[in-house]
């Protein structure tokens, strides 16, 4: 039986002395590069969405990995988002790939940004979700700063952080988790030091290189982009969509109404449509 986001069995591969855990499945005679996952602050491997992954599966090969130091992974936890890009190109060539499609998410949006402008031949097209550039603005909520960090989320925090107000969004919400608790062998909780670290990247990258200019070092990214979010997103503004689709060249964005920052997760049927169309284009 071939492999799914449920089954597929966790391995190891060895970069400068740690080990990088990663899932990889999928049709693997789809004439299309892989499609490698970045994920969000402190997630790991099991905090994607099953009807997300196994659905672009079906079209082409998808790998999902922990950051080093993260929950399966070994090793130090990164506190620069360009060591995580960096450790991203490590990861593609010990797999033996020389170009993958990318997706990246929140944080995982940043790291893919960096990886794309640093190793431009690795990636062929690049998909922002809930995410923000260089220099981007704040999240408008104040309350994150005090849900996003608790040692161990419950459904209510995602719910708040990830979507929409509704009660619509809510279910569609509840049903995420569900979803995403389904498979059996569950990766470990990342660790606290992933968490400082991550948090020290994050805060880094908000930092514009040009506070003249913040987002001009975008024009670097010449791939076909889709950039998606919701419309209310409380973790990372939403209007930071709107400045990288104006800076990246060649990007497209959708926004998702009554939706926040885990849009893909409130809408995976409308987002599977949106992504297997801008991939296979």
């Amino acid at each position: 039986m071939s492999d799914t986001h449920l089954t597929a069995p966790t391995r190891h591969i060895d970069v400068d002395g740690d080990r990088f855990a990663y899932r990889r499945w999928g049709k693997t005679d789809s004439g299309q590069p892989p499609l490698l996952f970045f994920q969000h602050f402190r997630g790991g491997m099991d905090h994607w969405d099953p009807l997300m992954t196994d659905g672009l599966a079906a079209g082409r090969e998808v790998i999902l990995y922990n950051y080093r130091g993260s929950a399966s992974s070994s090793g130090t936890p990164r506190n620069t988002i360009e060591d995580m890009a960096d450790d991203a190109a490590k990861v593609i060539a010990a797999l033996g790939l020389s170009q993958v499609d990318v997706v990246g998410f929140s944080l995982g949006g940043m790291v893919a940004q960096e990886f794309t402008r640093r190793h431009p031949d690795r990636v062929r097209k690049l998909m922002l979700l809930g995410t923000q550039p260089r220099g981007g603005n704040p999240g408008p909520d104040p309350k994150i700063f005090e849900v996003a960090p608790r040692p161990i989320p419950t459904v209510d925090d995602f719910l708040f952080l990830f979507f929409g107000p509704s009660e619509a969004a809510k279910q569609a919400g509840r049903a995420f988790w569900d979803r995403r608790h389904q498979r059996v062998d569950q990766d470990p909780p990342s660790s606290p030091e992933l968490m400082m670290g991550q948090i020290e990247a994050n805060t880094a990258f908000v930092t514009p290189l040009d506070p003249e200019r913040p987002f001009d070092h975008l024009a670097e990214i010449t791939q076909p982009t889709m950039v998606v979010n919701g419309v209310n997103d409380v973790m990372i503004a939403t209007i930071n969509s709107w400045h990288m689709v104006q800076n990246i060249p060649n990007a497209q964005l959708i926004v998702y109404p009554d939706a926040g920052h885990g849009a893909q997760f409130q809408y995976p049927e409308r987002f599977l449509k949106h992504a297997i169309q801008f991939l296979e284009d």
